[in-house]
């Protein structure tokens, strides 16, 4: 008899964990590669085509005010993965640097607590990740990673994402959720030039506008149209894994967040702190989580944000994570919310921020930013402004991916010194930067020095500076000069050095021309009020 009560009791106490486990949500992030803010149908752009991103909005939640802390690949997805802007992260708030031990990710304790976690695509990247025995680390999960399929265009990325996907699902225990990780190689560079019209069928004359810091030229205008085509294979992925999650009968009870890491790869844009650079393209859907769907949000969310969500609704606690102290907030109030702004208080304002990104200055010096934007203004403190932002000239403005339009730009200037577009792109900035991004989305109107702004700009200089004394920030005290100091991982160390010493050096993901064929004056200068 006390045997089949046992028996009886341990049935039931299993059946209420399984329920439990089916009730805990798959976790699915589709994280595209410098995929730039409004680029997709339901945001009103008409020349690139976003089916799936645009149901995922219309079904779910669309984000207006995301942001990724820092508008570069490794430290924007270490952000994602431990809920810490990148000046909390030590070597991993430096692109192509090195991962910390210390930092646990949150797949890594998701996977601690029951869930099946894999990924496909890019993951942390590019830097170096090991654990404590110097085994690689997989920060983002099991690699699913066989599928391939044809490419659309030369440079197009083979990986069958959503065939990956549907591998990963097939392995995932029947019982039990999952966390997949979806990592875009588009819409990086390189691009096949042309394609956006020859395999697009696309016209140059549907884009409505060119930003004002490019020229607009044909040339501009292909390359934009090039880049296009590659947020349409993308968007082409999410839709097939939302239809397969239908076909399984997991649509449901899956959270599926679609974003991407940092702003388009153009000039002025990825790896800078300017609005077309951390402003981003976000949506959100989780049929048996969000309340009143179709709702646009306007609260300012922040990539730190990503990691709380994710372990407050898979029912773990972030002390039972094992994770360092985050900086963000769970959007769990949001999905649960029928508002559209101010849904949780401190929701009015996002601080963003950069160190080092690639390497090709002196002593591989980065360009240090902070910078808070709070009710549609942007405020900036360049804290090196004699450094080259982009990188230096003589070193082909590394931390500005090759590309048609920086070659254009610069070929430009090479014909008619302090072109205003190099100066905008390349040029020096000066140490305080403030924007109207109402009047001025493309932020090339600084009003720093403006006697009308100045309560604003000391306003938001105040709570920005006490936000990162609060966040330990080594910027605050005294200690900045630590994040030059972390070694580089990639093979383009010293770049700058090298060359002074007279060696050939090859700068990498660039166009050989981009290089300055003499070093420019040092007071080169963007004018700081244009």
């Amino acid at each position: 008899m006390k045997t089949l009560l046992r028996f009886i009791f341990l049935a039931a106490a299993c059946s209420i964990c399984n329920a439990a486990e089916a009730t805990r949500p798959n976790i699915l992030l589709v994280l595209a590669d410098d995929w730039g803010c409004g680029d997709a149908g339901v945001y009103g752009r008409t020349w690139i085509k976003t089916p799936a991103f645009d149901r995922l909005a219309r079904e779910g939640l669309r984000f207006d005010n995301a942001y990724t802390p820092n508008s570069k690949c490794a430290p924007s997805r270490a952000s994602i993965l431990t809920g810490r802007n990148s000046w909390q992260l030590k070597e991993a708030g430096n692109h192509g640097g090195f991962f910390p031990i210390e930092f646990r990710t949150y797949p890594e304790a998701l996977g601690k607590q029951g869930y099946f976690v894999g990924k496909t695509g890019k993951g942390w990247a590019p830097g170096t990740a090991v654990d404590a025995s110097g085994k690689s680390r997989p920060l983002t999960g099991l690699a699913f990673e066989k599928r391939r399929a044809p490419q659309p265009t030369k440079q197009i990325d083979a990986n069958d994402y959503a065939a990956n996907f549907s591998d990963f699902l097939d392995a995932a225990p029947e019982e039990g959720p999952w966390c997949f990780w979806m990592g875009v190689h588009e819409p990086h560079r390189a691009y096949e030039y042309g394609s956006g019209v020859a395999k697009g069928g696309k016209h140059i004359s549907e884009i409505e506008r060119v930003p004002a810091y490019w020229p607009d030229t044909s040339i501009v205008r292909n390359d934009m149209l090039d880049y296009a085509l590659e947020v349409e294979h993308l968007d082409r992925h999410l839709g097939r894994v939302m239809e397969e999650l239908e076909k399984r009968g997991q649509l449901d009870n899956t959270l599926i967040i679609v974003t991407s890491d940092n702003g388009r790869p153009f000039p002025r844009e990825k790896g800078n702190l300017y609005e077309a650079a951390n402003h981003l393209p976000f949506a959100a859907m989780w049929k048996k989580g969000i309340k009143s769907p179709g709702r646009v949000v306007r609260d300012y969310v922040s990539f730190v944000d990503l990691a709380p969500t994710f372990l407050e609704v898979a029912g773990i606690s972030w002390a039972e994570s094992g994770m360092a102290p985050s900086s963000g907030i769970s959007l769990t109030d949001v999905f649960h919310s029928g508002q559209t702004e101010l849904i949780q208080p401190g929701r009015d304002h996002v601080i963003l921020g950069q160190e080092r990104h690639d390497v090709g200055r002196p002593h591989d010096q980065g360009y240090p930013i902070r910078s808070i934007i709070k009710d549609g203004w942007l405020y900036s403190r360049n804290f090196n402004p004699e450094r080259w932002p982009a990188g230096n000239p003589e070193t082909a403005y590394l931390n500005t991916d090759g590309s048609p339009t920086k070659t254009e730009i610069l070929t430009a200037n090479r014909a008619k010194p302090m072109d205003p577009h190099w100066q905008l792109c390349f040029g020096k900035r000066p140490a305080e930067e403030l924007f109207d991004l109402k009047k001025d989305p493309d932020c090339v109107n600084n009003l720093a020095d403006a006697a009308e702004q100045q309560s604003r700009r000391a306003a938001m200089e105040s709570q920005l500076l006490a936000k990162l004394k609060q966040q330990d920030d080594p910027r605050m005290s005294g200690k900045g000069e630590v994040f030059d100091k972390y070694p580089y991982a990639g093979a383009e160390r010293g770049l700058y050095d090298r060359y002074l010493k007279g060696e050939k050096v090859k700068t990498p993901w660039v166009n050989p021309t981009d290089t300055e064929p003499a070093p420019l004056d040092e007071t080169s200068t963007a004018n700081p009020t244009h």
